[in-house]
């Protein structure tokens, strides 16, 4: 079987926190619902889409009241990895088979409260097999054992995933609930925030199959230094910079690796130390490597806050000798001048060309983007190279403009043409 999905809901009052949290804490996945207002693909709620994809890297499923194919294709343009939809009272199945034919019935997933057996499969039955349906979340009462025996009876009559639904942070009983469905994932609504890592070590030891660091090399296999310890280089995983350098035994390694926070032992103090218990700074493992001789690892972490001491981002922000270079990178230069036009728009400033953009609409936006197009096609036709470069960045500059104004980011236009290449 493969690995049971730890899907923790994301709460509409706090949608960032909560998306950077389960992120950084070990869930596979995230859910989102606001009951209070998600009604046809509502704008705010595909902006509370957009900002959880923006926060997260793992994959978010929504549940949603939708009536038209166009209330799906928002989601899923937004980010949204699969809808769940339900049909009960609605008259929205031609919108479920649509979308199921244009993103594919693996990525529309039925919501199903019918927790009699015999009824709950002909229902099942019927949304995979007539209306479009590649997956069934289940909701009820894990208490009832109506729920854990329909649950247990789809998974086995119905070839599609299904994921159930629990209020629980009772790993007890969340535990049970999986042995006894044995579903492919499942769906945790709960007010206070999981450390889904800490649950998933605990499913672990109740032999459920769940999704944690394994190290792929024994520590018996490293080479330590004299002390006993191996090296352990830390940076951020997205934009590579180098945070600290600190020293790691065989028990900060496995607490590594059970936690899915960085862990070292602290040469000064005599104990193990987990980066972030005093300050708050912790850093969240996203992979861990070892160099050619096994003496030296490598951690690549979700660095919150300061890494140093000093509250300095990195330790290493003293040069010792430097030579001048040219150290941008591409990249950082294109969210840098995005970022200051999203600065712009949440915060005017007088005189500013960005802001008279944004004051006259998307419409004089929109024609200058024309206008500037138009220009890098003359300045091609001309052996200026120079020209067509300022037209480019021109053109560049005005379409950031128009990115920020549709509340488009550089993420999801790198993300989407990773995914065509």
């Amino acid at each position: 079987m493969d690995n049971i999905k730890i899907i923790p809901r994301i709460h509409a009052d706090r949608i960032s926190e909560d998306a950077a949290w389960y992120d950084n804490c070990g869930a596979d996945e995230l859910y989102y619902y606001d009951a209070r207002s998600f009604e046809e693909g509502q704008e705010e709620d595909v902006a509370a889409i957009k900002a959880i994809v923006r926060t997260a890297d793992i994959p978010v499923n929504v549940m949603a009241r939708v009536r038209r194919f166009e209330d799906v294709k928002k989601m899923i343009y937004a980010g949204a990895r699969h809808v769940i939809i339900d049909t009960d009272g609605y008259d929205n199945l031609d919108a479920v088979k649509e979308a199921s034919d244009r993103f594919g019935a693996d990525r529309i997933y039925l919501y199903l409260t019918e927790t009699d057996p015999e009824q709950a499969l002909i229902r099942a039955r019927q949304a995979v097999e007539e209306e479009g349906f590649g997956g069934i979340v289940l909701w009820g009462d894990p208490a009832e054992n109506d729920y854990v025996r329909t649950a247990d009876f789809l998974k086995t009559k119905v070839k599609v995933p299904v994921i159930v639904m629990a209020s629980t942070s009772d790993e007890a009983v969340i535990a049970d609930i999986l042995k006894m469905t044995m579903s492919e994932g499942i769906i945790l609504s709960v007010d206070n925030p999981l450390d889904c890592m800490e649950l998933k070590q605990a499913l672990k030891k109740d032999q459920l199959p769940v999704n944690t660091f394994e190290s792929a090399i024994s520590f018996d296999d490293f080479k330590l230094n004299s002390d006993g310890m191996s090296p352990c280089i830390t940076q951020d995983y997205k934009t590579g910079e180098v945070l600290m350098l600190a020293y790691m035994t065989r028990e900060s390694f496995e607490k590594t690796i059970a936690s899915g926070k960085m862990c070292y032992y602290s040469r000064s103090r005599q104990e193990l130390w987990t980066k972030g218990d005093t300050s708050g700074h912790y850093q969240y493992v996203k992979a861990l490597s070892i160099d050619c001789d096994n003496d030296t690892i490598l951690a690549k972490v979700a660095q919150i806050g300061a890494a140093c001491h000093t509250g300095n981002r990195s330790c290493f922000y003293r040069d010792l000798v430097r030579k001048e270079y040219d150290d941008r990178n591409p990249l950082l230069v294109f969210e840098e001048v995005f970022n200051t036009i999203l600065d712009r728009k949440d915060h005017p400033r007088e005189g500013s060309y960005t802001n008279y953009l944004f004051d006259k609409g998307v419409d004089k936006i929109l024609k200058k983007v024309g206008e500037e197009a138009t220009e890098i096609v003359i300045a091609a036709k001309n052996p200026d190279s120079d020209e067509l470069k300022y037209e480019i960045c021109d053109f560049l500059y005005h379409m950031m403009v128009l990115m920020a104004e549709q509340d488009v980011t550089w993420k999801e236009i790198t993300d989407e043409l990773a995914t065509r290449h």
